[in-house]
């Protein structure tokens, strides 16, 4: 094999190698509490899935037609958002570009949480909170209602490794990471973090919580 030859070879798998990090990194999110990712969302409702398809979504600046997934849906609850049932869901055509993938059979009921587009349209990516309803806890689903949206003056920071603090009163310190090895833990399943009367922020304990966890942590 020639010098040019194996020169090529070699540019060729260094772009491979280039082009499929680039493809796995394209999608990249931070965990984040379910309280946050209410209060990030401009759209949280509970609904079935009964349809899917490919649409076109303008065209690129090259005039290419843009690929999108359009999701039929059946609301079932309005948590936060716009006075009117939403009935599409939008998201990108695959999961390497943060697309989302769902059950369009209408046998699943899903907590989706999204972005409002300018054409009033709800688009909704892999870094979005979207569960199946029946995997959320009993405290979470009260909370949609009652009380995520009291702490959204408030900020969750998750403690990725010890020690870890927070920097300010209005800060809730998130340590499911570092206490269970999971982002799905006692905190994100049972807490919300809410405003106390004096400004500071506090975990609050769900009655549906351990009573032996977070003994330290006083409800507000």
């Amino acid at each position: 094999m020639t010098c040019t030859v194996r020169s090529f070879f070699a540019t060729l798998v260094v772009l491979l190698f280039w082009r499929a990090e680039e493809v796995a990194e394209a999608c990249s999110c931070s965990p984040v509490h379910p309280q946050q990712a209410f209060c990030n969302a401009d759209i949280v409702i509970r609904a079935k899935v009964v349809g899917g398809k490919e649409v076109d979504s303008g065209n690129d600046v090259y005039g290419n037609p843009i690929k999108r997934i359009q999701y039929d849906i059946k609301q079932i609850k309005m948590f936060k958002g716009p006075n009117r049932d939403i009935e599409e869901v939008f998201t990108a055509p695959s999961s390497a570009v943060c697309g989302v993938t769902l059950d369009s059979s209408g046998k699943k009921e899903y907590l989706i949480a999204g972005k409002a587009e300018s054409n009033g349209k709800m688009h909704v990516t892999l870094c979005d909170f979207i569960v199946p309803w029946e995997t959320m806890s009993h405290t979470q689903k009260k909370s949609l209602s009652q009380r995520y949206d009291m702490g959204c003056g408030c900020r969750i920071t998750r403690c990725p490794s010890i020690p870890c603090s927070i920097s300010s009163p209005e800060e809730c310190l998130w340590t499911d990471w570092v206490m269970e090895k999971k982002i799905s833990g006692r905190q994100a399943n049972h807490y919300a973090c809410i405003k106390r009367n004096d400004g500071s922020c506090a975990w609050y304990r769900g009655l549906a919580a351990p009573k032996n966890e977070f003994m330290d942590i006083e409800d507000p």
